[in-house]
């Protein structure tokens, strides 16, 4: 009865600040005001006002509440081990089964794709610090014309 009450007195405010704000000329700001308003009045006038003072009050809802609140607490739980595991049940017995098959990688796998392949020059040995340090930059710029 209460609950009802006070749901009713607080429509009743804010449908008041709608008008004073539809007076200020902000029309839109009161519509949303007044939207916001009657969402208490409608709650009462469904029943849920009434549902949620007869459920505040039981201790029956409480436990029920609590039993719901611990078979989350499971399925987060049950959850995280399993992603840490690497998956479910099934999909570990299928890994472990593939692990002990002896050819379970490509008999060639390990040898090269590619074959020998050209095998870059040996680098050439260090030219002699001093006039020959010029020569690529010379041999740069000639190609340049420069």
């Amino acid at each position: 009865m209460i609950a009802e009450t006070v749901c009713s007195a607080v429509s009743a405010a804010g449908l008041g600040i709608a008008a004073v704000t539809a007076y200020r000329k902000r029309f839109l700001a009161a519509v949303r005001v007044a939207a916001y308003s009657l969402v208490p009045i409608g709650l009462v006038m469904t029943g849920v006002v009434e549902w949620l003072a007869d459920t505040a009050f039981s201790p029956t809802a409480w436990a029920g509440f609590g039993v719901l609140g611990l078979a989350w607490v499971l399925f987060t739980t049950t959850r995280m081990v399993e992603r840490r595991r690497g998956g479910t049940r099934k999909e570990r017995r299928a890994a472990a089964r593939a692990a002990d098959r002896p050819d379970a990688v490509a008999p060639g796998a390990s040898a090269p794709s590619l074959g020998q392949g050209a095998r870059p020059a040996a680098r050439p040995a260090a030219a002699p610090r001093g006039e020959d340090d010029f020569s690529d930059i010379e041999a740069i710029l000639k190609k340049h014309g420069i």
